[in-house]
């Protein structure tokens, strides 16, 4: 893990439910809008989706862990 994921993730931490499910949504969207780029061959740089990916798959596991009061 690098040193911007762990920053990201701590960010993401200090965050309460209602901030990471907005998070969530404009991940998706972003998301959404890259793949619509790589369909009209658009988008030059493709990593960009499967960081969108783990991001969302972070900010996921956090609100689970929230929810269930874990963290």
């Amino acid at each position: 893990m690098s040193y911007k994921e762990s920053e990201e993730i701590k960010e993401l931490s200090s965050m309460d439910v209602e901030t990471l499910e907005k998070k969530l949504l404009e991940a998706r969207r972003e998301l959404f809008n890259f793949r619509f780029q790589q369909a009209t061959r658009q988008l030059t740089n493709t990593s960009k989706i499967k960081d969108t990916k783990i991001r969302i798959a972070r900010i996921l596991t956090l609100l689970a862990e929230k929810k269930r009061g874990v963290r």
